[in-house]
């Protein structure tokens, strides 16, 4: 199986139109059409359907749409590591993020670093705990931030400064808006959304034997997204503090959990990591800010 051709097919697999893939890969339709049949080929199954305006991915498809990204993440990072590792200025970085207000001390780190080195590009993506892992065990991420303690057999982690608050956000006119802290009793039959994570593996350490009474609507990966359906009046998202706008104003209002619960963010990265230059030299600069006074 060739890059190339793996290349032709995420573009395809996204636009499902032959026409504007091959308009964005400035190639023409029989050059994709070839390497997609011999893509077909190579691997022994038939990826689309073919309509006559447009291509529908099969199950197959799919599960190579989901594959590939990451296939070609690792491929142009290995590329651009190899093209820029002499490179003094500059070189990519690869950051997987929990979604948190401390994202930005990463933000304010990365911003001094590219002082030192004008050239710098990073590729951020954002997903919880399980994906940045995953991602950092097959190299496609450098560092990561998870909303846990690593496993310190297989991982190294650095605290960032403070700690995350968790409450719920709801509309500004509701009856528990007025109130200066949720318990998980008032929550009991109302409509909630969380992340699935949170929900599997952070809010039960809160809610304890109660959480059986509470009643998940949707579940949210975008703290952003759940918020506008709450403002919808369509339930109440329990999640980090200061991640949407509850200014006055705003229509939405934050309320802090009790018994008080709180996240530590870590910044962290594989043991056995083998780092580009540049990703060893913020490595390094980060173990320096985080050791400074504060």
């Amino acid at each position: 199986m060739e890059i190339q051709a793996l290349r032709y097919f995420y573009a395809v697999a996204k636009t499902e139109n032959m026409t504007r893939a091959a308009a964005q890969l400035h190639v023409s339709q029989s050059t994709i059409s070839r390497q997609l049949k011999a893509l077909e080929a190579d691997l022994g199954q038939k990826l689309f359907t073919r309509h006559s305006f447009s291509i529908e991915l099969t199950e197959q498809g799919r599960l190579l749409k989901e594959q590939a990204a990451d296939l070609l993440l690792m491929a142009d990072k290995i590329e651009h590591e190899f093209r820029t590792w002499d490179e003094v200025t500059g070189g990519d970085l690869y950051l997987g993020l929990a979604e948190s207000y401390q994202i930005r001390w990463l933000a304010s780190w990365i911003s001094q670093f590219k002082q030192q080195y004008p050239k710098l590009h990073y590729h951020v993506t954002s997903g919880d705990r399980g994906q940045v892992y995953e991602r950092l065990d097959r190299g496609v991420l450098d560092f990561g931030v998870v909303c846990e303690q690593p496993n310190p057999d297989k991982y190294a982690a650095l605290p960032l400064p403070e700690t995350d608050t968790w409450g719920a956000v709801m509309r500004t006119d509701s009856p528990l808006a007025k109130q200066k802290a949720i318990r998980a009793e008032d929550l009991a039959g109302l409509p909630l959304f969380a992340s699935e994570e949170a929900w599997e593996h952070d809010l039960p350490r809160w809610a304890q034997e109660k959480m059986g009474s509470l009643q998940l609507e949707g579940s949210f990966r975008l703290a952003y997204n759940g918020a506008i359906f709450v403002r919808e009046g369509l339930g109440i998202m329990l999640t980090f503090d200061r991640l949407v706008d509850t200014s006055p104003g705003s229509g939405l209002t934050f309320v802090p959990l009790t018994p008080k619960l709180e996240e530590h963010l870590y910044f962290t990265w594989r043991k056995d990591a083998n780092f580009s230059p540049i990703a060893e030299r913020f490595y390094k600069f980060v173990l320096e800010k985080a050791n400074e006074p504060r």
